[in-house]
């Protein structure tokens, strides 16, 4: 029941304890309420306060209003009552970039049977493609925590019983080097030779999913601010083929 009409404390909660004890007469159970204005913070802990003097002690208290996770984190560390948010506008809309763009670069191109690797130069080195056909890795550590993921040539493989070298691309010397891990390559085809192969999941297994691979990332990179950074690296292969390719545009 939306309680912020008029007034939250005055008149919505006191007209909602009246509406729920004709509902609890009739053999209903009262779910909630939900605070779309004004302070969330002080108006849910002051409202709780009213609905269970009046016995209501298991309500759902939902909380609306262009709410996003920064607003959330601070509601949530200030104490405020609330345990249901209802997220919209920010959540469909991204207020920081509400446009996406987006370029094709061509990564090869077959001459034949054979994919030639190709490079698009630019004088911004994050817009520089990686060349070939790839695939994705993510790389868990033993227990389970993922620690990078590294783009790799499709046809290299990586044999587990040995240790695994990474390195920054860009800051080549930082490097690490993993022993006891595992593998999992992320891409799963959707189509092949125009055929679907890909199965697709219910609601619930796709919650399932979402919160299983995100329980394997360190509370470091999850942090609002000041988080950590990812590790997202090239193979050595696949490192090396970009470095000769722009070796031989500057020869150009």
């Amino acid at each position: 029941m939306l309680v912020d009409t008029y007034d939250v404390l005055k008149s919505g909660v006191p007209n909602a304890i009246k509406v729920f004890d004709e509902l609890k007469a009739k053999g209903h159970k009262p779910m909630g309420i939900r605070i779309d204005s004004g302070d969330l913070q002080y108006l849910s802990v002051e409202a709780k306060k009213l609905f269970e003097e009046a016995g209501y002690t298991d309500l759902s208290y939902t909380a609306s209003n262009d709410l996003d996770e920064y607003t959330i984190a601070s509601l949530k560390s200030s104490g405020a009552a609330i345990n249901s948010w209802g997220v919209g506008t920010k959540l469909i809309t991204s207020a920081e970039s509400p446009s996406l763009g987006g370029v094709y670069k061509l990564a090869g191109s077959y001459d034949g049977d054979t994919l030639v690797p190709k490079i698009k130069v630019s004088e911004e080195p994050e817009k520089i493609n990686n060349p070939g056909f790839k695939k994705v890795v993510r790389i868990y550590n033993e227990d389970n925590m993922a620690e990078a993921d590294l783009i790799m040539l499709h046809d290299e493989k990586i044999d587990t019983n040995k240790p695994l070298t990474i390195f920054d691309p860009t800051y080549t010397w930082k490097h690490i080097t993993f022993h006891n891990y595992t593998i999992k390559e992320l891409q799963k085809p959707l189509f092949k030779n125009g055929e679907c192969k890909y199965v697709s999941k219910s609601v619930n297994e796709v919650k399932k999913y979402v919160n299983d691979q995100f329980n394997t990332l360190w509370d470091a990179y999850k942090r609002f601010s000041n988080h950590k950074k990812y590790k997202v690296d090239l193979s050595d292969k696949l490192w090396t083929l970009k470095s000769d390719l722009l070796d031989s545009k500057k020869r150009l």
